[in-house]
């Protein structure tokens, strides 16, 4: 069978590139005898993986030198329990702006943990299809926390919050290394690799060095210190090997392909192109508002305003669409229809396949 084009919302596809790699290298990885998936991580020849790996991070995204880079687990979802058990430890209050199901978790974690939560603002009002204006955030918080691109509803910030001096949180998960961001203006940011870093497995965190403190919220299980981390150079305990070789993998091919801004020029191709059939089509639309859209994750829906209807005919679409080689194109049921998430390895001539077979689609149904 051929290579499909994959737009699932996670985990997603990876450049075929890095997949022959791996691939080339399952039983024996550098003359060793082995593959990376039975490595021990504290031999000789894992360490230069994971050091690699943190380099090129360092390096793509010019993290400053007084940040720690961590590969940790558990995903994206962990971290809403170690963002507020390790940062809410002064005033024990914690600013949130709600513009989706993983910022609303992350506020609901918490304040499960104790952390008095102020919402700061949300877009719930139009089921969280645009990014709030909150340009700036005071007050005696500990810390405030954004989702940066919100994977089920498609929409992306396309300003960072000035905090002054709060540490700006932010889930990066599904547009991490897509386009540049400047670090600096964060305390914290964290990603789940199954969007545009590797499988699923590792979570990258990045954590200023001031923030990771020998005394987090009282009851803080050790592994969900960030200084038990940070001090054990993210091997206290097994990391997920295999994953953070596959990430070194597609950091090289970012790299190679020209860094953060080459691939953010791409991406812009890719979502103007789709973005800009969407706008000008009279059978779909898209569901995010023009100045809140994701480059990465694009919901829409078809005219068919019956809810019975609609549902018969995203299904029949979703059907043909897989059939036709174009797989995990449904939509979350939060905003239904349909989604294209089109990350870094997706390539124009995928979305280009997508816009024809929805041309196709349209045609024969309305």
């Amino acid at each position: 069978m051929s290579r499909v084009y994959n737009f699932s919302a996670g985990p997603s596809c990876l450049p075929e590139e890095v997949l022959k790699e791996c691939a080339a290298e399952m039983l024996d990885y550098k003359g060793t005898g082995q593959s990376v998936m039975e490595m021990s991580h504290r031999s000789k020849a894992y360490k230069p993986i994971i050091e690699n790996a943190e380099a090129l991070v360092r390096k793509l995204m010019n993290v400053p030198d007084n940040y720690k880079v961590l590969f940790l687990q558990g995903g994206g979802s962990t971290q809403f329990a170690m963002v507020a058990q390790n940062l809410g430890i002064h005033t024990g209050k914690a600013a949130y702006i709600k513009t989706g199901v993983w910022a609303k978790k992350a506020a609901a974690e918490a304040a499960h943990l104790g952390i008095k939560v102020d919402t700061i603002a949300s877009s719930e009002d139009k089921n969280f299809s645009y990014i709030p204006k909150v340009e700036k955030i005071s007050g005696d918080y500990d810390y405030a926390y954004i989702c940066f691109n919100n994977t089920i509803m498609g929409t992306h910030y396309e300003y960072i919050p000035d905090t002054g001096n709060i540490p700006l949180v932010a889930d990066i998960s599904s547009c991490i290394l897509s386009e540049p961001l400047d670090v600096s203006k964060f305390g914290l940011l964290f990603a789940g690799a199954q969007k545009n870093l590797a499988p699923a497995g590792v979570t990258l965190v990045i954590i200023r060095e001031d923030l990771i403190t020998e005394t987090p919220r009282e009851g803080t299980p050790t592994m969900m210190m960030y200084k038990t981390h940070a001090d054990a150079e993210s091997m206290y305990n097994t990391p997920p090997c295999y994953t953070i070789y596959v990430m070194g993998k597609v950091l090289e091919w970012i790299e190679k392909t020209g860094g953060v801004e080459a691939m953010h020029k791409r991406n812009l191709e890719k979502a103007n192109l789709f973005y800009n059939y969407l706008d000008s089509s009279d059978v779909y639309h898209a569901t995010a508002e023009k100045g809140s859209r994701s480059l990465m994750n694009i919901p829409f829906l078809t005219k068919e305003t019956d809810a019975d209807k609609a549902k018969v005919i995203n299904d029949k679409f979703v059907k043909e669409a897989a059939e036709a080689g174009l797989v995990n194109l449904a939509g979350h049921r939060l905003v239904g229809g349909m989604r294209a998430s089109i990350y870094n390895a997706m390539t124009i001539d995928g979305v280009k396949a997508l816009i024809a077979f929805m041309d196709k689609f349209a045609k024969e149904n309305f």
